[in-house]
């Protein structure tokens, strides 16, 4: 894999046993620099027997108090992650992170989540977590105060141009409150990415797109891109694009075809393990072409004139996406 775009790779995956094996020798080879977690990949990890026995000390000393059971285990997993990756952080501070996401209930909530996402960064007590907070109406207001407060950010469920300029306003102004509070120079702001979802729209989309002659596993990939220029059109450069939900479902499509797609300057993508793996024994990887705005304004006509609203698409992955985590997150307290 080569470095010479400051393209970043990140682990999207986190557990236990992996962290004190296979994720360290991720970071040792060079392989990954930051990781990411979400309430689906928690809800996965805590059902291994590896977290059996802390479950069993908690449930006594909270008093069977399952949200704080939960987070007990999760900032342990967190700060491990953390502090394996600090020494990346503290060699560049665009990378070496770890993201853990605030209760997705708390998704309409602002203050609720400010409130949480402060909690959790100072309990957790390092400087390269991310909190990760879904990028609608109140989280935008949760992004700002975060980055005030000099907290870096993990915007996430994005899938829209309307989500990318809400999280981009937000940072602004949280960066202009954060000079004025700290006084510190722009290398020591904290930092900020904005996932931008992919593989769902092909997902949803590509057996329509298919019957207008439209090649599969595009859409995605283009609205990603056009993303990334609308992120990029900022001047904020404490602010990266971190393309998620980059993993391939079924054979169609070889593993690493999301991460190569979008292999793009100063990006990031966050991938499973089966993506990854195959991404890092590639050579020579070039740079990914990067369609212009008018190239790919043609194609999503296109995609219109085939019968796919991509506004209405990009709504009802947002509200399936934050489903999916409350319901993960749901199952998670069940099962303690």
């Amino acid at each position: 894999m080569q470095e010479n775009i400051s393209f970043s790779l990140w682990c999207d995956f986190i557990e236990r046993n992996f962290l004190e094996n296979g994720f360290v020798k991720m970071i040792q080879d060079g392989a990954v620099n930051g990781a990411t977690s979400n309430p689906s990949i928690f809800q996965q990890a805590l059902m291994n027997e590896s977290y059996l026995e802390q479950k069993e000390s908690l449930k006594k000393s909270l008093d069977d108090n399952k949200k704080a059971i939960y987070e007990a285990l999760v900032k342990m997993d967190i700060q491990r992650a953390a502090e394996i990756l600090l020494p990346l952080y503290e060699n560049n501070t665009n990378d070496g992170y770890i993201s853990i996401e605030v209760d997705p209930n708390l998704c309409e909530d602002a203050k609720a989540t400010i409130e949480e996402g402060s909690r959790l960064f100072n309990d957790i007590g390092y400087p390269n977590v991310m909190i990760k907070i879904p990028a609608t109406k109140a989280g935008f207001s949760a992004m700002e105060e975060l980055i005030a407060r000099g907290i870096s950010v993990n915007a996430t469920l994005v899938f829209s141009k309307d989500q990318v300029v809400g999280c981009m306003e937000a940072f602004k102004k949280g960066y202009e409150k954060f000079k004025q509070i700290s006084k510190k120079e722009a290398k020591d702001y904290p930092r900020a990415v904005v996932s931008v979802f992919v593989s769902r729209f092909d997902r949803k989309c590509d057996s329509i797109l298919k019957e207008h002659g439209i090649p599969t596993a595009t859409l995605g990939i283009k609205n990603a891109q056009y993303l990334y220029q609308i992120l990029n059109s900022y001047t904020l450069p404490a602010v990266r694009t971190l393309f998620a939900s980059t993993g391939v479902k079924g054979n169609e499509l070889e593993p690493a075809y999301y991460i190569k797609e979008l292999y793009h300057p100063y990006a990031i993508n966050t991938a499973p393990l089966t993506a990854l793996n195959a991404f890092v024994e590639l050579e020579n990887i070039e740079e990914a072409y990067l369609p212009s705005l008018e190239e790919l304004e043609e194609f999503f006509a296109s995609v219109k004139e085939a019968g796919v609203d991509l506004n209405a698409v990009s709504k009802e992955l947002l509200e399936q996406g934050l489903e999916d985590f409350k319901v993960a997150f749901s199952k998670i307290l069940e099962s303690l």
